[in-house]
């Protein structure tokens, strides 16, 4: 009698064990499922983080209103510009136009960042030439441009391959800043500014 009672019992508990295991079971689906839509990256699988080879930075003195432009070409003759922003294993990580795009609303109330500079990362090894120029695209005071470009390997260490100014005198100006060549074991050589027009074949 008394095991009758129990399997009894354990007859009556058993669905309620279910129904606990089964909110479990829907409250974990619905949390991962929350999970994924605030983090929708989580669904791709295989994404292999961006890394940099090489960095080009282009600036010009903070606070000038002028749009300055960075062009870049690797050794197939693909180019990165504010038009095209990857090509190849180019990337133009920012289009900074002076002042255009420099200010911003934080809390109601405008921010200003003073920093002219556009970034290209090479995100990989590419054997050959590159040519970095840049290009005087847009005046707000009609006043020359003093332009900073360095070009700095990153891997295994960071290392200056270019560091120098180039002075644009006004609109429509363009320069070569720095032409060097990538070998196949990711040194650089025959760094040189040699003058090279990119703009115009555009």
């Amino acid at each position: 009698m008394r095991s009758r009672r129990r399997t009894a019992r354990e007859a009556e508990v058993d669905p309620f064990y279910d129904m606990l295991f089964n909110m479990l079971i829907a409250f974990v689906f619905c949390f991962i499922v929350a999970l994924l839509a605030m983090n929708p990256k989580a669904l791709k699988t295989g994404d292999i983080p961006a890394k940099a080879e090489f960095i080009i930075n282009v600036s010009w003195p903070d606070m000038d209103p002028n749009d300055i432009d960075t062009w870049v070409q690797d050794p197939a003759g693909e180019m990165v510009w504010f038009r095209a922003r990857e090509a190849g294993l180019m990337h133009l990580d920012r289009d900074d136009r002076g002042m255009s795009n420099d200010v911003v609303i934080v809390n109601g109330k405008q921010v200003v960042n003073p920093l002219n500079q556009e970034v290209v990362t090479l995100r990989g090894i590419e054997p050959g030439e590159f040519t970095v120029n840049v290009h005087y695209y847009e005046s707000k005071n009609g006043k020359p441009v003093e332009v900073t470009v360095s070009v700095i390997k990153v891997n295994p260490r960071a290392d200056v391959v270019f560091y120098g100014q180039v002075q644009l005198a006004r609109k429509g100006d363009e320069a070569t800043a720095v032409r060097f060549t990538v070998t196949p074991d990711g040194n650089v050589s025959n760094v040189n500014t040699l003058p090279k027009t990119l703009v115009q074949r555009i």
